[in-house]
C-alpha cells in the first residue's frame, strides 16, 4: 500500500510540475486534429484528396441518373421546332392525367387558375395581368409548346424543370391539354 501511495505522489509531483512548465503555448496535445485542422477546399486543384488518387468531380458530359437531356435550346426558333415536333412520351391514361392535375394545382393554378382560363389567385388579386387562356386561338399551344415553356418559362412565367421531374411535366401536359378541350367546348 505504500508503494502505491508514493507512486501517487510521485506521480502528482511531476503532473504538477509538467503542467505548470509554460502557460502560454500547449505542451501536448491529446489529438492534436481537433486543435489544428488541416483546412481543404472540396473543389479545389487536388481537393481532399492526395497525388495519385482519384478526383470526385464528374467527368465532364455526364449526365445524373434519372435525366434525359432536353435537346432544344431556349430561343425561338426552337420554342417553334419544339411546338411542331415535340410529342410526349407517355401514354395518355388517368394514372398520368392525376398526377398531372395534382404538380398543376401546386405548381400551375395559382397563375393559371384551375380551369386554365388564367383567372387564378395572383391574376384575380393583380399580381400579375395577362396571364393568357389555353384555349385561346391566337397561341395556338401543342403539347411540344407546353412542355418547352415549363422547361424554360415564357415572358413572365419562370422555369419550372428545377421542380419537376421529366414525367410530371409530359404529365402536366397532358393536363393542360384536358383543360384547353374543356375550355374550347
Amino acid at each position: 500500500m505504500r508503494k502505491y501511495l508514493k507512486f501517487s505522489i510521485a506521480f502528482l509531483a511531476l503532473a504538477s510540475v509538467v503542467a505548470c512548465a509554460n502557460k502560454k503555448e500547449r505542451e501536448v496535445q491529446y489529438m492534436p486534429d481537433m486543435y489544428v485542422s488541416v483546412p481543404y477546399n472540396p473543389n479545389g486543384a487536388d481537393g481532399i484528396y492526395k497525388e495519385g488518387m482519384v478526383n470526385n468531380k464528374p467527368v465532364t458530359g455526364t449526365i445524373a441518373r434519372g435525366n434525359v437531356p432536353y435537346e432544344y435550346e431556349d430561343t425561338t426558333a426552337d420554342y417553334d421546332r419544339a411546338k411542331a415536333e415535340l410529342k410526349s412520351p407517355l401514354e395518355k391514361n388517368e394514372v398520368n392525367l392525376e398526377n398531372g392535375k395534382a404538380m398543376y394545382t401546386i405548381y400551375c393554378a395559382t397563375c393559371h387558375g384551375k380551369k386554365g382560363d388564367g383567372q387564378g389567385v395572383l391574376a384575380q388579386r393583380d399580381k400579375f395581368n395577362g396571364i393568357p387562356r389555353y384555349d385561346d386561338p391566337a397561341r395556338n399551344i401543342t403539347e411540344g409548346s407546353i412542355y418547352h415553356v415549363i422547361m424554360y418559362g415564357k415572358n413572365l412565367m419562370g422555369s419550372h424543370s428545377s421542380q419537376l421531374t421529366m414525367k410530371e411535366r409530359w404529365q402536366v401536359v397532358q393536363y393542360v391539354e384536358k383543360l384547353k378541350n374543356d375550355l374550347a367546348k
